[in-house]
């Protein structure tokens, strides 16, 4: 049984570079961090690492760039000195991602029950016939009425909301410790989100496992999550309880939260988020 006590994930001054031709950009500068069996948003602007953070957490970045740290442990595994062979056995069994649109992530050639079936077959010991009824499980477990009939429609053949919990089953099937969800809720709308937020909560607390959340909407990971990082151009400046976000002493992170409308507080014009090279320096 899981130590429910320890950290599913420990990060120690990781960096991401890409190597261009204009020089070394660093999309991710000396972050450090913890992940448990706990619900963490990573909040931020376009470009501030935040999807940059996940995708080196998987080893699933360009082949020319550079991930550096001092530690980067996922359970019982180096993640630097993983090889490609051991993170395929991970991806997906022990570590799995949801990406932002299912119309980009899913196959569009395959059934969506063929795929979801695919991670049983690929990681664990079962017929095809054992990974069909998991699937119809599953499909049936996040809310999908008819399982039998979706799991025959093609990708192009299911709304966003619906292709959201395809992915959500894809990506837990196989029960994995730690899920990445990349924006998970962006192009869906206020009822369907919602929806999908909800099974996602269940799902993780139900299997107590560790969700990292990435996401623009503060609001969102406000009310969502149990603890937020802040990221503002490739680095960490804040790290605080969610429900102290209002809270939050520094100044991206209180520029951010003024630049959100309010009903309670209306204003004419929304607050202009200003910049101080300083928070850089003072993050480094």
């Amino acid at each position: 049984m899981a130590d429910t006590t320890q950290p599913i994930l420990t990060v120690d001054n990781m960096s991401v570079e890409f190597p261009t031709l204009s020089g070394v950009v660093n999309a991710v500068r000396n972050v450090s961090f913890t992940i448990g069996r706990e619900k963490v948003g990573i909040i931020g602007e376009s470009g501030s690492g935040k999807s940059t953070t996940g995708r080196a957490l998987m080893r699933l970045q360009p082949p020319q760039a550079v991930v550096r740290a001092d530690h980067m442990q996922f359970e019982d595994v180096d993640l630097l000195q993983a090889s490609e062979k051991e993170m395929l056995s991970i991806r997906g069994r022990r570590m799995a991602m949801i990406l932002q649109d299912p119309k980009y992530s899913l196959n569009p050639v395959m059934s969506v029950g063929e795929q979801i079936s695919e991670t049983v077959l690929l990681h664990e010991k079962a017929t095809r016939r054992e990974a069909r009824q998991r699937t119809l499980a599953m499909l049936e477990r996040v809310k999908i009425r008819d399982p039998e009939r979706v799991y025959n429609l093609y990708p192009h053949e299911v709304s966003g909301g619906m292709g959201q919990r395809i992915m959500i089953s894809m990506m837990l099937i196989a029960s994995p410790s730690l899920i990445i969800a990349d924006e998970p809720t962006s192009a869906l709308d206020v009822t369907v989100r919602q929806e999908v937020l909800s099974i996602l909560d269940e799902l993780v607390s139900e299997r107590n496992i560790g969700l990292i959340f990435i996401s623009h909407d503060l609001n969102l990971v406000r009310t969502f999550c149990d603890r937020v990082i802040i990221m503002y151009s490739g680095q960490i400046v804040e790290q605080i309880a969610a429900k102290d976000l209002d809270n939050a002493r520094h100044p991206y992170t209180r520029g951010l939260l003024n630049a959100l409308p309010s009903l309670d507080h209306p204003r004419d014009r929304l607050e202009v988020l200003k910049r101080d090279p300083t928070w850089l320096e003072a993050a480094a």
